[in-house]
């Protein structure tokens, strides 16, 4: 923990926040900023920088709180549909620096998250086959 970072502050307890759910190492609560009501915040429980940082047995419990929670924001709002949004470093978007994953309830037209200003950008198949080819060879070996 980082006595600097407000979401290991609310880990330790140290800082108030709205729970939805604390178990083990992972916690989910209500993100101050409601870009679209519902909006929760995922984080693992131990400070976490970002993506590269997250351990594999992290990740699950964090993914797995997501689905949960996004079960439990369809049952209470029925919402037409989620988003699940995490971003890493300055360039992405990341402002506090604890991995950590928005689970967003989404209505038609809220505005929120227009991702492509127009059509993305197609090199072509032989271009994303080199470089799905490239991936695959950095890939880490999986835990499971």
């Amino acid at each position: 923990m980082t006595a600097a970072c407000p979401f290991c502050a609310i880990a330790a307890g140290a800082a108030r926040a709205s729970l939805v759910l604390d178990e083990g190492g992972v916690l989910a609560f209500m993100d101050l900023r409601q870009a679209v009501p519902g909006h929760v915040l995922v984080v693992p429980r131990r400070h976490v920088p970002d993506i590269y940082a997250l351990a594999p047995g992290e990740a699950a419990g964090v993914m797995q709180a997501a689905v949960r929670v996004a079960r439990a924001l369809r049952a209470e709002l029925d919402p037409p549909g989620l988003n699940l949004w995490q971003s890493n470093g300055e360039a992405g978007g990341q402002e506090v620096f604890h991995f950590h994953l928005h689970v967003q309830p989404r209505q038609p037209g809220d505005g929120l998250m227009k991702v492509y200003p127009g059509p993305p950008p197609h090199g072509g198949a032989a271009q994303l086959d080199a470089l799905a080819q490239a991936l695959r060879a950095r890939l880490e070996p999986s835990s499971h």
